[in-house]
């Protein structure tokens, strides 16, 4: 299984996983707090108890990512968006590293073969559901801003359980393969103990909450 989970997750960093979020009827309510969410325009900044864990946390990061992003600066802004925008909605920024990794290869301008958009490969209808209309998926910002909202809003939905809310965030709730390459992806390649990490508020992939990989 792990060897059959390696070679999927290897194919996967090359091209876009083609994700697609399901249109769903929201309430007034939902559409009314993912209004706010996507609204703030805060600016991003690293969220760490203190300087020095945060300054640790983006250089092992910068190492890992440094293939996929030569340039320091465009790293170092993408890093820093990454583990705002996650922290903000209660994720582990790794996971939403590995999620990236799965969905887009951090391939800023990739597009699935079903129309989504971005980093996080978010459909557009979201913009349509709970935003404006000048809002662009291709800007960094705009796509992890609206990627943690989308996760964050499955998780909740699921009550908790990250394994059936990647399952939604990828249009195939049921299906094993999408959670088990993201988890995947995010123990081998962005696992990192933090304090902001383990207080994100999101299941650790393989607990009983989380619902863990399935064969």
């Amino acid at each position: 299984m792990r060897r059959l989970i390696a070679l999927t997750l290897s194919l996967a960093v090359s091209s876009a996983w083609a994700g697609a979020q399901v249109e769903e009827q929201l309430s007034a309510s939902v559409v009314s707090s993912l209004q706010r969410a996507v609204a703030d325009t805060a600016a991003p900044r690293l969220v760490f108890d203190n300087e020095a864990d945060a300054q640790a946390w983006l250089g092992e990061m910068s190492r890992r990512l440094e293939k996929r992003m030569p340039d320091p600066e465009v790293r170092r802004q993408f890093l820093t968006t990454v583990q705002y925008e996650a922290s903000r909605a209660g994720l582990d920024p790794q996971l939403v590293l590995g999620l990236i990794q799965v969905e887009s290869g951090f391939k800023k301008y990739a597009v699935s073969e079903v129309g989504a958009r971005g980093f996080m490969q978010v459909m557009p209808f979201w913009v349509r559901s709970i935003g404006t209309p000048e809002q662009n998926l291709f800007h960094l910002r705009t796509s992890l801003r609206y990627g943690c909202t989308i996760l964050r809003h499955y998780v909740d939905i699921e009550k908790g359980n990250l394994f059936r809310a990647l399952g939604r965030y990828n249009g195939s709730l049921g299906r094993p393969e999408y959670p088990n390459m993201v988890l995947a992806a995010w123990k081998r390649y962005w696992n990192y103990p933090t304090q902001t990490a383990s207080a994100a508020g999101v299941p650790v992939a393989g607990s009983p909450a989380a619902g863990g990989p399935h064969a």
